[in-house]
């Protein structure tokens, strides 16, 4: 069997091996003399246009059809040109069909030949022509440059977001470059240009190019291809007297320099992985040079298109599509001829055991001390082959050898392969055309080759596969699905019942899936009941909402937004709405809707007072214009106006009927009147504003009896209010004397405690003691207190028959009053006898009068 296997390998020097095998047997009838064939990298598709120069020949006569196919020749889609002239085709990471036209326009579509969109690569490109193009994998995503006529580059580094870029002039613009090749990095792009012998770099910031050198030994006239590798760490340059060179990117470090004997420029130049170029002759030869300066050729009879990938290089051709890839060093290790590495003898091993011989045992043996590396070798094997025989032949080596070691690791890794060279052998199937390496699987990452099966509709495999790999139900099933609907909702044909019912059913409530999504699909399709149907099923009330104002149903958002009690949402609709409909129409429209004319109105009360109040005349209600002309009469900058619009409050309270609010408007305009007639009279300027309370506070303080007295009596005042203002005025005044006569005027209606208060708070102890004792029973003790007489105090609270107010004034001078704490506790103790003394008695003379009856 290995001699089987490895009867298809070609040896390119010592220990090199590079192997070519069949991927598809393909069933289109293509002859590629007369057509341009572009596939697509990571196993992607395969576009097929006539070959350029012949179609430009006969441009009048005809337009020209791209087909595009899949990997295994199955076709997808046909695409009628009907725009420019065509320049280059290429495909973008995302597998959409780059077309390049001699304008400059540069057109996208996907593999079901739809149109995406297009961008223009300036004005010159579009003025003097393109002659020329490549694409290439930038730091951003798929770049593309342009060659016009005029020998000047073009640069865009990301097809999704174009961002034109000119390239720094050539030494010499009045030739064309002989060849050139765009070499990209994680910072920037260059493009490397040949021109005749001589070569150079060109920047995109930079000032003027740099010349370059090359170590290359020959005489030559001439660079006519330039090839860089595909993580761009090498160059590769193929020279007019037939020379091949290969070096690092920076031509600084030369690997070998090959005579391939053919002076004729390549019809294909592409590097295999990074250890080796492939050079094709259509027709006649196709030659692997490797950096190592061997070289071998492999016979060819036909036409055809290489496609370099990451790990080798895919030959389609009228009946094959092939790969020529460097042989795995895990490969070799194990079907190499005569290797001793521990995976060759455990395969033996296992052969063996299938048969039943005893030899299993002996092969065993020499691996036994190096069995979890063979179990490692043979599974990481099966991973590398296309051929599922080979692959279940590994497999069952490395299930045999890891029977007989105990390591949950490599059993994880067994059952990962397993998972692995399932999902590779179903996207590999013909009909799905995807034919990855394990190198490249695990390089696009598990979400990128599921969206690939997508863009080819393959959802059911999609989400068998997501379920199969274990990925998360958001990130797998329900994302497939979402994206299965967006699509289901672009086939215009079927009924929008029948869409939505059928999207309802598959999607349900899956976690994750947003319909709001798959609406703008349909409103993007024209498709706007659609779009409506499919809202109903969105849980989250504020994508319903913005999709219904992207429908121009601001009713029905409106609805939405207020049963979701979402204030926000509700502000983002009126607002629609003022702007989709006339001001009568809309203010109509909110009466209907109380917390919407709310929010309305609060909105302008702060933003726009004019339509606040405008909107209450319309509605007549006079309540809330007289609120609003309150609120606007308090405003800093209408203070010389205030009171003409408290007059204009009151007159709306009048019509509004609301007798309370009318009389308070006029009062306080009335007090505005007399607090302008107290400035002009009183020479001073700080009474307009003041409230009543203030305003006789101010009087009081200026002495004036007769004006405070007035106004007492025009707002009648009560006494209770008039004694704390006249109180808390004379204290700030520590007019003691006029406080003193005024507690002794009549009896307080407040009581006696805020005069003791009012001493306390500006320090005047003495005269608090003059009022203490009029303070009522109830407050006596705590007074006492706070003046720190705590004898009186304590006298008071015996007097009173009171022991807790006694236990009360014991605990506030138990520290600095000890003597007096002494007393109190014989006063307590006496209160207790007598109290014991007197209910003893009141037991006797209840018992007597008990006897007696």
């Amino acid at each position: 069997m290995s001699a089987m296997i490895t009867a298809e390998w070609c040896p390119v020097g010592k220990d090199n091996f590079y192997r070519k095998f069949d991927i598809y047997q393909m069933n289109w009838d293509l002859k590629f003399d007369n057509v341009c064939v572009v596939a697509a990298q990571y196993g992607g598709p395969v576009a097929v246009i006539e070959d350029r120069k012949k179609h430009n020949a006969a441009q009048g006569l005809s337009k020209p059809t791209i087909f595009i196919y899949s990997a295994s020749g199955q076709i997808i889609s046909t695409i009628l040109w009907n725009s420019g002239s065509i320049i280059e085709l290429g495909w973008s990471s995302t597998e959409e069909l780059l077309c390049v036209q001699s304008d400059g326009i540069v057109l996208s579509y996907d593999l079901f030949g739809n149109y995406k969109h297009s961008f223009s690569m300036g004005d010159e490109a579009k003025e003097r022509k393109v002659i020329d193009a490549k694409f290439f994998n930038s730091f951003k995503g798929t770049g593309v440059v342009v060659l016009t006529s005029s020998f000047h580059f073009y640069l865009v580094n990301n097809v999704l977001e174009p961002k034109l870029r000119r390239i720094t002039d050539m030494i010499s613009t009045k030739e064309p470059p002989s060849s050139w090749c765009v070499l990209s990095d994680e910072r920037k792009s260059r493009i490397l240009v040949a021109q005749g012998k001589s070569l150079m770099l060109l920047e995109e910031m930079s000032t003027s190019a740099q010349p370059i050198c090359a170590d290359i030994n020959s005489t030559h006239t001439e660079i006519t291809g330039i090839v860089s590798s595909h993580d761009n760490q090498c160059v590769a340059l193929f020279t007019d007297t037939g020379k091949v060179w290969l070096g690092s990117a920076d031509l600084r470090v030369k690997y070998c320099e090959v005579d391939t004997r053919w002076r004729s420029k390549p019809d294909d130049f592409v590097w295999c992985g990074s250890e080796a170029v492939l050079v094709l002759w259509n027709g006649c030869s196709l030659m692997l040079v490797a950096k190592n300066e061997e070289h071998t050729t492999f016979a060819i009879n036909e036409g055809m298109s290489l496609c370099q990938e990451m790990d080798g290089v895919r030959l389609l051709s009228r009946y094959k599509h092939e790969m020529l890839q460097k042989v795995p060093t895990v490969t070799q290790e194990v079907f190499r001829i005569n290797s001793t590495e521990p995976g060759s003898f455990l395969l033996e091993a296992s052969r063996q055991f299938q048969k039943g011989s005893h030899r299993s045992d002996e092969y065993l043996r020499l691996v036994k001390d190096k069995l979890k590396t063979a179990v490692q070798q043979c599974n990481e094997a099966a991973g590398y082959e296309f051929s599922h025989e080979t692959q279940k032949l590994l497999l069952k080596a490395a299930q045999f050898g890891k029977s007989f070691i105990e390591s949950s690791t490599e059993n994880d890794k067994f059952v990962q392969m397993c998972r692995t060279l399932r999902v590779l052998n179903a996207i590999r199937d013909y009909k799905v055309g995807l034919p990855l390496t394990l190198i490249q699987f695990r390089h696009l990452r598990t979400g990128v080759f599921l969206d690939r099966l997508v863009l080819r509709k393959q959802y059911y495999l999609a989400i068998k596969i997501a379920k199969f790999l274990l990925i998360p139900e958001e990130q797998g099933e329900s994302r497939i699905l979402a994206l299965w609907a967006c699509n289901k909702v672009g086939q215009t044909h079927l009924q929008d019942d029948v869409v939505a019912r059928e999207i309802a059913d598959k999607l349900g409530q899956a976690p994750g899936i947003s319909y709001t999504e798959i609406a703008n699909k349909a409103i993007d399709a024209n498709r706007s009941q659609l779009a409506l149907k499919l809202m109903d099923f969105e849980p989250c009330a504020k994508r319903q909402v913005h999709l219904l104002l992207r429908l121009n149903e601001g009713k029905a958002a409106l609805v939405k937004a207020i049963d979701s009690g979402n204030t926000d949402l509700v502000h983002i609709v009126i607002q629609h709405l003022k702007v989709h409909m006339s001001l009568s129409d809309f203010l109509y429209y909110i009466r209907e809707f109380p917390m919407a004319q709310a929010l309305h109105l609060k909105y302008c009360r702060e933003h726009n007072k004019e339509t606040w109040k405008s909107i209450y005349e319309q509605e007549d209600d006079f309540n809330s214009l007289g609120a609003c002309s309150i609120r606007e009469a308090y405003e800093p900058k209408n203070s010389s106006t205030m009171e003409m619009i408290l007059n204009s409050a009151a007159e709306y309270y009048k019509k509004g009927k609301n007798e309370n609010y009318q009389s308070l408007c006029e009062e306080h305009a009335r007090l505005l009147r007399q607090q302008r007639a107290m400035q002009e009279k009183l020479n001073t300027s700080n009474f307009v504003g003041l409230s009543v309370n203030g305003t006789l506070k101010k009087l009081l303080l200026m002495k004036e009896q007769k004006l405070a007295d007035k106004l007492r009596q025009e707002y009648k005042i009560p006494d209770r209010r008039y004694y704390w203002v006249k109180i808390a005025t004379l204290g700030e005044q520590e007019d003691w004397t006029e406080l003193e006569r005024f507690s002794k005027a009549k009896k307080s209606p407040i009581g006696y405690e805020p005069f003791v208060d009012i001493c306390l708070a500006h320090g005047n102890k003495k005269g608090a003691e003059l009022y203490v004792s009029r303070v009522c029973d109830d407050m006596k003790v705590r007074y006492y207190v706070k003046l720190n007489l705590f004898a009186e105090a304590a006298k008071v609270a015996f007097e009173q028959r009171n022991s807790q107010a006694l236990s009360y004034v014991q605990s506030k001078c138990y520290e600095t009053h000890p003597d007096i704490s002494d007393k109190i506790a014989n006063m307590t103790h006496k209160l207790i006898r007598s109290s014991t003394q007197w209910v003893f008695a009141l037991k006797e003379h209840k018992r007597h009068k008990m006897n007696n009856v």
